[in-house]
């Protein structure tokens, strides 16, 4: 089921394009993961599906409804957290949810009481939020998010900053609100997360789409790859495997890139020189690594 549809959405102030030609859909029970360098465009898009900035060309469709025409019930099952979440610091973190609560109709008590067990902070939950470390500031801030039981759930860095303990806690938490249905996007330079919570990966550079995938096809860019091979011994090997691009990486393990068909080939050539060939494993290459890859930058912020 198609829970939000952005189509040649486009962004332009004065003379400067800021984003065009943005089309994707997202699914009941995605999770996607949106990459793309420091000012590619991730936030000026969401924003634009939120409503927050006005669409210069495109539509954006949120369980059918257009985001300009039909505002109210376009983003009534939205949450979002742009950035970092909005909370008073110095009243308690029921004391939040109560006032975001009272933005919407019918929020009850009932209702409250599930987001904070949803997110884990029963035993916390009339503390200052100024006594709340980072990870439970930020689950704090998803309890808001969803405290209108939202089909489309929208996350800009929801790990930035936080502990491994944190970053697996929000992890963990995801992934248990998209199985109960919840199509999230998910803006974030941490693709080590994006690989382990994202089913789908759009990259942006320059205000364009430049890959909208799986996770296993965006890491499968290319026909070469590179293998781990274990041998009894690396002596020669320069002269021996001369026509591949190889690197020793310890002991008797050696790096190799080569294409899939190509690998029989060089199978046989060490074996032919008296090598023995103790392992041989294929490397998955990250979504980082992907990502440098394809468009050609080192840097994701």
């Amino acid at each position: 089921m198609e829970i939000l549809k952005c189509s040649n959405l486009k962004k332009q102030i004065k003379n400067k394009i800021i984003v065009e030609n943005i089309s994707f859909s997202i699914n009941k029970g995605d999770i996607v993961g949106f990459i793309g360098p420091n000012g590619a465009g991730k936030t000026t898009i969401i924003k634009l599906i939120l409503g927050l900035m006005k669409l210069s060309e495109g539509k954006v469709f949120i369980n059918g409804f257009d985001i300009e025409k039909d505002f109210i019930k376009a983003i009534e099952k939205v949450g979002s957290i742009v950035e970092n979440p909005d909370l008073y610091m110095y009243l308690s973190g029921y004391d939040n949810l109560k006032i975001i609560a009272n933005n919407y109709k019918n929020i009850s008590k009932d209702r409250i009481h599930e987001v904070i067990k949803i997110v884990g902070l029963e035993n916390r939950i009339k503390d200052k939020v100024s006594t709340y470390s980072l990870g439970m500031r930020q689950r704090l801030g998803i309890a808001e998010a969803i405290i209108n039981e939202p089909e489309l759930l929208i996350l800009d860095e929801p790990t930035n900053g936080l502990d491994v303990e944190g970053i697996i806690e929000i992890r963990n938490l995801i992934k248990k609100l998209s199985q109960q249905g919840m199509a999230i996007l998910i803006s974030s330079h941490n693709l080590t997360e994006i690989d382990n919570l994202c089913n789908r990966i759009i990259a942006i550079k320059n205000g364009k789409i430049i890959a909208d995938d799986t996770i296993e096809n965006f890491t499968t860019i290319s026909n070469i790859s590179s293998y781990i091979l274990e041998l009894n011994y690396i002596g020669n090997l320069a002269k021996i495997i001369s026509d591949y691009k190889f690197e020793i990486i310890k002991d008797n393990k050696i790096r190799v890139y080569i294409s899939k068909d190509k690998l029989t080939e060089l199978m046989q050539k060490l074996i032919e020189n008296k090598y023995q060939i103790y392992s041989l494993q294929e490397e998955k290459l990250t979504s980082e690594e992907a990502f440098i890859k394809k468009v050609g930058e080192n840097k994701i912020d």
